[in-house]
């Protein structure tokens, strides 16, 4: 176990080293120096240019090639210290990613429970009712709302509850109603894509020998589908529930744009618009991150749920070795190491018995 952690973390690491070479590489090819976007938002702020430039000349001036200013940001990442934010000057960048991320974290949490207490039901009934009204209208409705995007359910939404019956907030981040809003447009598409895959996986355990043998039994129907079948299909569910959740997590942009959460997808945003580079960087290092982190996590899970994982794994981790022979040779003819085998032909000691019908 310890070796394929240290392996995986080894290939996180690198993973994370090329997203930050591919994100700095694109960001080279932005027009204008680091400097020329510092001034720039810096006069946006109202801020003095001359002082900020010198503040960030240092790490990303023109003077500084652009091997020095990836290594430069690449040593500030490892040791947390990233440096101010073009954007927001007063702040460093993992200032500014700590304060968002637990607001994205408070979307995306209550969002995933939202998903799985739906979407695991609506599964289950479909694959139970296969071929009849309820499996249909449920893969009709599912496949409508897997087709609409999440700003625009969250439209909707505004349009029905805060305008049509005013009970509800549109924009902001104040309070516990201001969360009904985003956590319902943001787990609408995952409860489609989950439901769906939840049928497709019951509909398999459905059809193994185990459940007939059970059924046999004397075994009562929900009984079979909760103690045997949907347990058997939490390894699928576990493979699709950690990448909504990371998509969840970090995929919050268009959503926090629209409502005015002050999470990571509204930080990410308007970075991308101001060219923030460090800010930029930052984000999407932490996005990275966290997608490779909950893979691990899922991947580790794995073994806890099925032990013939675990066991499988284990035994690749041990190299087997060959058993040596003593006396074995290379030079020997084939099948000289075989045993010999016993003379069988009779000899004069041997005693004949004659049975007589």
């Amino acid at each position: 176990m310890i070796g394929y952690l240290a392996r995986r973390l080894v290939r996180l690491a690198l993973s994370l080293v090329a997203v930050s070479l591919i994100t700095f590489g694109l960001l080279q090819l932005v027009p204008g120096s680091f400097s020329d976007m510092a001034n720039s938002s810096s006069t946006e702020l109202g801020g003095d240019p001359a002082a900020f430039e010198n503040a960030v000349a240092e790490r990303y001036g023109a003077d500084v090639p652009a091997w020095e200013q990836y290594l430069t940001f690449m040593r500030g990442a490892v040791t947390l210290d990233m440096g101010p934010s073009y954007r927001y000057p007063q702040a460093t960048v993992e200032d500014l990613i700590i304060d968002a991320f637990p607001v994205s974290i408070s979307l995306a949490v209550p969002a995933t429970l939202l998903t799985l207490l739906v979407a695991v039901p609506i599964g289950v009934l479909a694959a139970v009712r296969k071929d009849k009204l309820a499996d249909y209208g449920s893969i009709f409705t599912l496949t409508s709302l897997q087709a609409l995007p999440g700003y625009l359910f969250a439209l909707l939404l505004i349009l029905i509850f805060p305008v049509g019956l005013g009970i509800l907030p549109v924009r902001g981040w104040s309070g516990p109603e201001y969360m009904i809003i985003p956590v319902v447009a943001l787990a609408v598409q995952p409860i489609a894509m989950l439901a769906r895959y939840v049928r497709t996986s019951m509909l398999e355990e459905l059809r193994e020998e185990y459940v007939v043998a059970a059924h046999a039994k004397g075994g009562q129907r929900r009984i079979v589908l909760v103690r045997h079948v949907l347990r058997n299909s939490m390894i699928p569910l576990v493979t699709i529930v950690g990448p909504i959740f990371a998509h969840l997590a970090t995929g919050t942009v268009f959503i926090e744009a629209l409502l005015g959460i002050p999470g990571l997808g509204r930080l990410f945003t308007t970075a991308a618009r101001t060219r923030d580079m460090p800010l930029l960087m930052g984000t999407t290092l932490f996005f990275a991150l966290i997608f490779l982190l909950i893979n691990l996590i899922v991947d580790l899970t794995y073994g806890l749920l099925d032990p013939r994982i675990r066991h499988q794994r284990a035994s690749g981790w041990r190299r087997p070795k060959r058993p040596l022979r003593l006396g074995a040779s290379k030079s020997r003819e084939p099948g000289a190491d075989r045993p010999a085998e016993p003379d069988r032909s009779p000899s004069a000691t041997d005693s004949i018995e004659v049975v007589r019908p």
